[in-house]
């Protein structure tokens, strides 16, 4: 029986489980165990997993008080707009919700139709013929979730908020897809990144010839700006620039937010 796992792995790439699975299945019959393989996509997925999976799509469940968001990459765009495809990955976010994980490792070994994750990916890639990746899983559990996708699939959000009302959620996560905020609080930022863009920006001061005296004044001001285009409180909101995302949420405020980019 190891002998003949052994000599399957070599022959089709495919991991020692679903080797084994493959050949109980058969009857330890290696050419039926190699065709199981092959139908299940196992064997051609895997000579496919060194090719770059670029593509893909993010989508998301809110259920409740909860929500969950995934990522699948493929090779080409072509297959992202693929209804199998998209329909795969919607099972997955799904089951996204049930797994309550953030991990993906996590998440591929998480039981599904008989079978895990991972293998039901793979088995995917076989089927529709290029390398399929389960990229990124998220997880979420709040008082105030929402979720937002971008119209072509590329930008996922999900966001909970302390507060606030459904529309409040959804709005942020509306803002978060459009305007890429890196941080929840300034406090999130490190040390390290602030004192080196203020050593970027006197050193630009003073060769712009600014006066050594007024030089640090301008730095604070230029260092306020980076928080503002990165703390997400401080972003002007999307759909009123006039106001900040703190000032528009009033009371409530932002406990967490993810944000996925397809090839980001």
């Amino acid at each position: 029986m190891l002998e003949s796992i052994k000599k399957l792995r070599e022959q089709t790439g495919a991991g020692m489980m679903d080797v084994k699975k493959a050949l109980a299945d058969a009857d330890n019959n290696e050419e039926k165990a190699i065709a199981l393989l092959r139908e299940r996509g196992i064997a051609k997925a895997v000579k496919k997993g060194d090719r770059e999976a670029k593509e893909g799509i993010v989508r998301f469940v809110v259920d409740g008080n909860r929500a969950a968001m995934v990522e699948v990459n493929s090779e080409t765009d072509f297959v992202a707009r693929n209804s199998d495809f998209q329909a795969l990955v919607e099972k997955l976010a799904r089951a996204a919700l049930d797994a309550k994980t953030d991990d993906v490792e996590t998440f591929k070994n998480f039981s599904l139709d008989g079978d895990t994750v991972g293998n039901l990916v793979a088995a995917s890639a076989g089927k529709i013929g290029e390398n399929l990746v389960l990229n990124r899983v998220a997880y979420l559990e709040g008082s105030n979730v929402a979720g937002y996708v971008h119209s072509n699939g590329k930008i996922g959000v999900l966001v909970d908020l302390n507060g606030g009302t459904e529309q409040h959620a959804k709005d942020v996560a509306l803002h978060v897809a459009a305007e890429r905020p890196q941080y929840l609080t300034r406090d999130e930022v490190e040390a390290g990144d602030i004192e080196k863009e203020r050593e970027i920006l006197t050193n630009k001061a003073l060769a712009e010839g600014k006066p050594q005296q007024i030089v640090d004044k301008i730095v604070e001001g230029q260092i306020g700006k980076f928080y503002q285009e990165r703390v997400l409180p401080e972003q002007g909101f999307v759909k009123d620039n006039s106001v900040t995302v703190g000032k528009y949420l009033g009371d409530a405020s932002v406990k967490r937010f993810v944000r996925y980019e397809i090839g980001a």
